[in-house]
């Protein structure tokens, strides 16, 4: 049974609460990136580039059984991290609850205070082409 994103998103708070210091949450985040797997190179492309983002970041989505999937890679370390995030919260949901959640933990988690500006308009970027994605499939 697949998690709500609510539930997905009160456990990657959790996670993150068990950092205190700036470093080692930015730590976390790199971590997450290096785990995320590498997206087909096929989608490698500028048509799957999100615009706005300072690193490269490729992003794909399709639909299977009334859920989206997204899968994503990026040349940014941090940013991969980023996108690992979103991944682990909205991949799987129906394209009606990607569009309608409004990414609480985003907030909870206090990402936007260890990134930069441009970052954190990459991370808005990201967000929008997602929840796009999911209004296509909707």
């Amino acid at each position: 049974m697949q998690k709500s994103i609510t539930e997905i998103e009160n456990e990657i708070v959790e996670d993150f609460n068990l950092f205190d210091e700036r470093e080692d949450k930015i730590d976390y985040l790199i971590d997450l990136g290096k785990k995320l797997p590498h997206i087909n190179s096929k989608y490698m492309l500028d048509d799957f580039l999100v615009k706005g983002c300072q690193s490269k970041v490729w992003l794909h989505a399709y639909e299977k059984d009334g859920k989206i999937f997204f899968e994503a890679d990026s040349d940014s370390v941090i940013t991969k991290g980023i996108i690992a995030l979103l991944i682990k919260v909205l991949s799987g949901q129906s394209p009606t609850d990607i569009i309608n959640n409004n990414l609480e933990f985003i907030n909870r988690i206090e990402l936007q205070s260890f990134l930069t500006s441009k970052r954190s308009n990459g991370l808005n970027s990201m967000i929008v082409k997602m929840k796009a994605y999911a209004s296509a499939f909707a």
